[in-house]
């Protein structure tokens, strides 16, 4: 019995650190998406490219394009990602990888236009040497009453 109150107390309590970063991970994705979305808007190429993994992907309505042509994009104008508004997020941590989903409306200038997209952006990041990495970037358009899971 001694045995097993002490195998138990182990599990409990060695448990919480794994909760803990787990939370503290899950803030610190969602911050970081946070931040993202405004460097995009003040097009701080410079940020994102230290951001975004050499291999990351971003995924738009018009197409499929890699990291290079994401931050000419930014930097050029083509899409300018004026503003962001979140109106809800979730973020799950497996491992050394986050999930961030958020429900946006995306602000934005395409083609010398401006236009006004309601969507759920799934970001994937991955902890690199310490540092968040973004892996992926999909913009998925939705309907007024779509939610995000939580």
């Amino acid at each position: 019995m001694k045995t097993a109150m002490i195998s138990f107390m182990l599990i409990l309590f060695g448990t919480q650190p794994c909760f803990a970063e787990t939370t503290s991970f899950k803030k610190e994705v969602i911050d970081i998406s946070k931040f993202k979305w405004q460097w995009m808007a003040d097009k701080e190429t410079a940020k994102l490219e230290k951001l975004f993994h050499e291999n990351s992907k971003f995924v738009h309505m018009s197409g499929t394009w890699k990291k290079k042509e994401e931050l000419d994009i930014i930097a050029s104008g083509k899409i300018w990602y004026k503003k962001v508004d979140v109106q809800d997020v979730a973020a799950e941590v497996f491992g050394n990888t986050a999930i961030v989903w958020s429900r946006i409306t995306l602000e934005a200038e395409v083609g010398g236009k401006n236009v006004s997209n309601q969507f759920t952006a799934t970001e994937v990041y991955q902890k690199q040497s310490g540092d968040w990495k973004m892996l992926d970037l999909t913009f998925s358009a939705v309907m007024d009453a779509h939610k995000i899971a939580h």
